[in-house]
């Protein structure tokens, strides 16, 4: 990694009322020397794309376990394209279908961690695109 900290926010669109995975990734995150922003519960995509802008991140961590996810994450990438900030990484991770997971690549999800996947594969993962 350079001298300057990967910015990561953490987020959980939707109605999605769980938060641990989450708040998992972003201690990994934290552990492993970046910066890490965490929204919180039941953001829009607006609010995420918002605060991505505010907090002038590299990547855009999405997490859902709703089934929400074929809504949400393109929306997140929509927003983020609207603003000019399509050069910022979106991830998403959560009970993701593995029959989802293509589609979502196609509307510019960088990367889908399912359940099981480890931290550290999460973070190589951003430190090979971002670092």
């Amino acid at each position: 990694m350079s001298g300057k900290p990967i910015r990561v926010l953490v987020a959980k669109p939707g109605l999605d009322g769980h938060d641990r995975g989450a708040k998992v990734i972003a201690q990994a995150l934290r552990d492993a020397g970046m910066e890490v922003i965490y929204t919180g519960l039941r953001q829009t995509p607006d609010q995420i794309v918002g605060a991505a802008l505010q907090e002038d991140v590299a990547v855009v961590a999405l997490s859902c376990l709703s089934g929400a996810h074929m809504h949400l994450f393109p929306a997140v990438v929509e927003g983020l394209r609207k603003q000019n900030a399509d050069d910022i990484l979106v991830l998403g991770g959560g009970i993701i279908p593995d029959e989802d997971i293509p589609e979502l690549k196609e509307k510019g999800i960088s990367e889908i961690f399912t359940p099981g996947t480890s931290t550290q594969t999460i973070i190589e993962y951003i430190e090979s695109k971002v670092g």
